[in-house]
């Protein structure tokens, strides 16, 4: 009987802020690293970021500001301000993706600017917002990447929280220093028909995230057929990063490695 040992066509990478965290961060990294995956993490600030570039890790993103919004003029200042503080640290680490939200997140993941309704003038706003991070981005030589959010579930009154939204901003915008961050865990809570969603998105995708529904645990825990997705994005010719952004829904290493067979073909 012959074995066929599936291998994955993409790059796959696990976020250090959501697994092994009884570990202190060095040791995640190092555990991460050792079972074959790229490491993610979240605000830049909460690192020793001269111990973590020491590491032997790879790093595939990480969040590419402080503070700031997309779609008012204060807050847009503040966002350009923080991302270009961001750069000289995803150098050091040579991370190549800067990770955006509509708006600045809590501790909570709460939005620190809260939309009731997302207006005319703030699409427009963000826009030029999201232009001036693209400018950023090429004269640096580093790439923005905007997620999409659910309200649902974890980001209630988020801007721009949809992939319909973020994908609109960055197809507008369509410059190669800005792409899309697609979070299928939000997208399945927000939006569904995940296939369709990532054959419209590509063009214009840097990076995919996932979890499964509901949890926001490791996939083969709910109802999304990562598999399946899998299979698709092969068939489409993605081959870019898939970023496991999920809770470990027991052991962290059974989890990582659902996560790779999952994308495995």
């Amino acid at each position: 009987m012959t074995t066929i040992l599936k291998t994955s066509p993409f790059t796959l990478a696990v976020c250090a802020e959501m697994v092994f965290r009884s570990l202190p961060v060095l040791d995640r990294l190092k555990r991460i690293t050792e079972l074959g995956f790229q490491a993610e993490i979240w605000d830049w600030t909460k690192h020793d970021i001269k111990a973590i570039a020491k590491s032997s890790a790879t790093f595939s993103s990480m969040t590419g500001y402080i503070t700031g919004t997309l779609a008012d003029d204060d807050g847009a200042e503040e966002l350009l301000r923080t991302a270009r503080q961001s750069i000289p640290v995803a150098k050091e680490l040579n991370c190549p993706r800067l990770n955006l939200h509509g708006t600045g997140l809590d501790g909570q993941g709460l939005p620190v600017v809260k939309s009731e309704v997302v207006t005319g003038a703030m699409w427009l706003k963000a826009a030029d917002t999201l232009n001036r991070i693209a400018d950023l981005g090429e004269e640096e030589g580093v790439t923005f990447v905007l997620e999409n959010l659910n309200e649902a579930v974890d980001h209630p009154k988020t801007p721009f929280a949809k992939a319909a939204d973020t994908l609109a901003l960055v197809a507008a915008v369509n410059r190669p220093s800005l792409k899309l961050n697609l979070d299928l865990y939000h997208a399945q809570i927000g939006e569904g028909n995940l296939i369709e969603l990532c054959r419209t998105a590509l063009p214009h995708i840097g990076e995919i995230q996932v979890a499964d529904v509901p949890g926001r645990k490791e996939p083969g825990t709910g109802e999304i057929n990562y598999p399946g997705i899998a299979r698709a994005l092969n068939e489409m010719g993605y081959r870019g990063t898939i970023g496991m952004e999920a809770w470990p829904s027991g052991d962290d290493e059974l989890a990582l490695s659902r996560f790779r067979d999952a994308f495995s073909l």
